[in-house]
């Protein structure tokens, strides 16, 4: 080997000893670490309570599960309580270079409590526990919106979510009798980007009159007299999209709202199309 080559292995091997140790050095200055063993300590019967919808408004909280998700949510700066580490991981600290960003009590937790808190059944150990704040009602729209009418299923949500985020919308409203947000699966499903981009929980028929006030269209999806094939309409200026109900669709009430109702021709013989499946089309057709 070459001293060039030499050269290069050396420092990295020193660059990496020393993101390592300043990970050790981070973990170390929290220490100690408070160890919960058992399933019936309080704090956990806390979080587990997070679980539920009920649990989550009561305390304003919720649970994010696994590397990607805490990493996004502490990229994003979000209120994080604590961060609760499997023992195992504990000694992988490279796993875990991104903790000295925290100012979160750190506890260690051992495997029966983490399988006992994880919600997914091949657990990574990791588990971030964060503050809900209120989103605030933007001053001005800049780019589309996404409107869910009753999407039930959580992982729908969290997929609807996501797309949004890449296709540029600015921002996502659940309506009433849709998944919530802070459920695992629509938080899994979602990927992160409920940290990229406002979701509001309110009430879709005052967000159409804000659009419509503003001189902004509001698209339907349906297939009634009204709606016309999605392929002609393409948009610069913000709108918003309404998406409906796995089952009925968007209600009648809120199909007599909008300025167009949208729909997808079908060339095979499949019946529909998956909401979040249809939204993405729609999305990246029309914001194009």
């Amino acid at each position: 080997m070459k001293r060039g080559a030499y050269e290069r292995l050396f420092l990295y091997i020193l660059d990496t000893y020393y993101d390592k140790l300043k990970v050790i050095r981070t973990i170390e200055r929290k220490l100690p670490l408070e160890r919960i063993e058992s399933l019936k300590n309080q704090k956990v019967k806390d979080w587990k309570k997070l679980q539920t919808r009920k649990g989550r408004k009561k305390a304003q909280q919720y649970i994010l599960e696994g590397f990607h998700l805490v990493e996004e949510a502490v990229k994003a700066g979000e209120e994080i309580t604590h961060l609760l580490i499997r023992e195992d991981i504990l000694q992988d600290s490279l796993k875990l270079n991104w903790v000295n960003q925290l100012s979160a009590e750190c506890i260690e937790i051992t495997d029966s409590v983490a399988r006992d808190m994880a919600d997914t059944e091949t657990s990574q150990g990791v588990f971030a526990v964060v503050n809900i704040t209120e989103k605030m009602i933007p001053q001005e729209i800049h780019s589309p919106y996404l409107f869910l009418d009753a999407v039930q299923d959580p992982g729908n949500v969290g997929t609807l979510i996501r797309s949004a985020d890449a296709a540029g919308f600015e921002g996502v409203v659940l309506g009433e009798g849709s998944a919530d947000l802070y459920n695992a699966k629509t938080l899994r499903a979602a990927q992160g980007s409920h940290l990229h981009l406002p979701v509001y929980q309110a009430d879709l028929k005052e967000w159409i009159k804000r659009f419509q006030t503003e001189g902004r269209p509001v698209f339907g999806t349906a297939l009634d007299d009204r709606a016309v094939p999605y392929n002609g309409e393409k948009q610069i200026e913000p709108f918003a999209l309404i998406v409906g109900n796995e089952g009925s669709g968007v209600s009648s009430e809120l199909l007599l709202l909008t300025d167009k109702n949208l729909y997808i021709p079908i060339k095979g013989q499949a019946e529909s199309l998956n909401v979040a499946i249809a939204a993405s089309i729609l999305m990246f057709s029309l914001y194009a």
